[in-house]
């Protein structure tokens, strides 16, 4: 981890109060793994002192994308960088999702802007899967196109019926797994809001397959300090608070203790 003086090359608007901000900053694309993170510094912001994370969105050696979405004080000001700002960052930031596993179907799930990481998985990974992106509305669904360009098949789900199916984005995964042959074997990625991570290590448990959860917990100074972001997690039956920033921010499914 290091901190990077990074030059904006781009703030677009992608859909709803969604966007995507473009650095670059040569020397941490490249080293930077899916499912690890940016703690940002966000100008112009009076009286803020602490960073902003932001799961990685898109990689390569000079360049950095990260998507957010505009919900509070943070992110509503980070829509006035323009082309040309320098923003101070550290990154990369914690532990991210495991090598995909060889002859594994990867079955990512995703919720909003937790999309982010998955697209950068799928795009680090030779082994084409499915994709499962739920939201509340359309504009909520994301990366579309990032999928389908990969060649992974592409599952949609909508709380209001807007796009694709109706209703939470685990009914069309569970659709999807009964209709799997037997002796196919695959194994679970997910990010996105708690609801839906725990509903998709449930399903993980009942399949006794793996599931890796990649958790959002609000942070303070990104690099384990605070302890802040702590998630009880159980390890050789023993219970015990983790970081989420430092240990995570991905866990495996059977380990997390949910509330």
């Amino acid at each position: 981890m290091r901190i990077y003086k990074a030059r904006v090359l781009a703030n677009k608007h992608v859909s709803g109060d969604y966007r995507v901000l473009e650095f670059d900053v040569p020397g941490l694309g490249n080293i930077v793994r899916p499912g690890q993170f940016i703690h940002l510094r966000v100008p112009r912001l009076d009286g803020a002192v602490l960073r902003r994370p932001f799961s990685v969105y898109k990689s390569d050696r000079r360049k950095l994308s990260i998507l957010y979405k505009s919900v509070g004080k943070g992110t509503h000001a980070m829509k006035s960088i323009i082309k040309g700002d320098v923003i101070n960052l550290m990154g990369p930031l914690g532990n991210g999702f495991p090598v995909i596993n060889s002859g594994m179907i990867p079955v990512l799930v995703a919720g909003g802007y937790g999309v982010a990481p998955l697209a950068f998985l799928a795009s680090r990974t030779k082994t084409k899967g499915m994709v499962f992106i739920g939201g509340s509305t359309a504009s909520d669904i994301l990366c579309v196109k990032d999928f389908k360009s990969l060649g992974w098949g592409v599952r949609i789900a909508t709380e209001d019926g807007s796009v694709g199916r109706k209703g939470l984005v685990t009914k069309v995964l569970d659709e999807w797994l009964v209709k799997m042959e037997p002796g196919q074997t695959f194994e679970l990625f997910a990010c996105g809001p708690d609801g839906m991570l725990k509903a998709v290590g449930e399903r993980a448990t009942c399949l006794n397959v793996k599931a890796w959860l990649s958790l959002d917990k609000h942070m303070g100074c990104g690099v384990g300090a605070c302890l802040a972001c702590v998630q009880a997690i159980r390890r050789h039956g023993i219970v015990s608070l983790m970081r989420v920033c430092r240990e995570g921010p991905v866990f495996d499914a059977s380990e997390i203790v949910w509330e």
